[in-house]
């Protein structure tokens, strides 16, 4: 095989908790972690000459050992022993610095398809610990689907499928740093945390209504203090008929849930007619 294309789905969090900060400076997480159909295409080629080369279809994306595609790939490559000069081409659907993963899911793209394409053979366990080395993101997007995920995202339980819905998925026209976000997070002013157990139940038991009235994330006492278009946005998605909306990771993506996709595609216009957001999905749940 001298060439191989993989699909690197991005996410959403259902429910995001932040229980403390560990010595190490990482955060110790809680959440609940949903795939969905908006997907990054790569391309992997086989090339003659030694190393790793990319090219992107957006301008503002690094194409240099700062990638995450870069990071996974001169890891599998290290660990192969391998010398095969390898040329990535990513096609770039999912937002940019939105809370979606797009840079995790990339990289374990990645790492599945150059295990694959170099036929390294590297069994599942050990492509969850080369991903934690890359990014707390990436262990999840090598496992997909619906997931609890702990630690500093690196404990993960995989969990049912929820039960189908539609989503719109937004992004205005801004950048978010994570960095940011949880140097100022003030975890000891919080009235309350986010009921990931009972979102955890609700999945289990199918019970979509369960599941949109536990949707909260901590990270939005930051977020949406410093950027209010995103509470705006969660505003108007719940005006037109959304479930209950919510921002994704760190932001500044939102989502809404609806309950058919009729509703979703209304209401991706009218968000549309009021420019509220630079980037606009209708998407669905993804299994793994």
């Amino acid at each position: 095989m001298e060439e191989l294309k993989k699909k690197a789905y991005g996410k959403i969090n259902l429910g995001l908790d932040v229980l403390g900060k560990r010595p190490d400076g990482y955060h110790e997480v809680k959440m609940i972690m949903q795939m969905v159909s908006v997907y990054d295409e790569l391309t992997f080629r086989k090339i003659p000459e030694p190393g790793i080369r990319i090219a992107a279809d957006k301008e503002e994306l690094p194409l240099n050992e700062d990638n995450l595609i870069y990071k996974a790939a001169k890891q599998m490559l290290e660990r192969l022993g391998s010398s095969q000069g390898i040329f990535v081409t990513l096609k770039k659907n999912i937002p940019i610095a939105a809370g979606m993963a797009g840079g995790s899911t990339d990289a374990a793209a990645t790492l599945l398809g150059l295990n694959e394409l170099l036929e390294g053979n590297i069994p599942m366990e050990e492509l969850l610990e080369m991903a934690v080395k890359i990014g707390a993101d990436v262990p999840y997007c090598i496992l997909q689907g619906t997931a609890l995920s702990e630690g500093i995202g690196e404990v993960l339980t995989p969990l049912p499928v929820p039960p189908a819905c539609s989503l719109l998925i937004g992004k205005p026209d801004i950048n978010v740093s994570t960095k940011y976000v949880y140097e100022n997070l003030q975890l000891d002013t919080l009235k309350q945390h986010p009921d990931i157990d009972g979102m955890r139940r609700a999945i289990e038991e199918q019970d979509l209504e369960g599941i949109t009235e536990r949707m909260e994330n901590v990270l939005e006492t930051v977020t949406i203090q410093r950027y209010p278009v995103i509470g705006e946005i969660k505003e108007a998605m719940l005006k037109a008929g959304a479930l209950n909306a919510l921002m994704s990771g760190s932001g500044p993506t939102v989502f809404g849930v609806f309950d058919s996709k009729e509703l979703a595609e209304k209401a991706k216009k009218e968000l549309d007619g009021i420019g509220l957001v630079k980037e606009l999905f209708v998407a669905e749940f993804v299994n793994s």
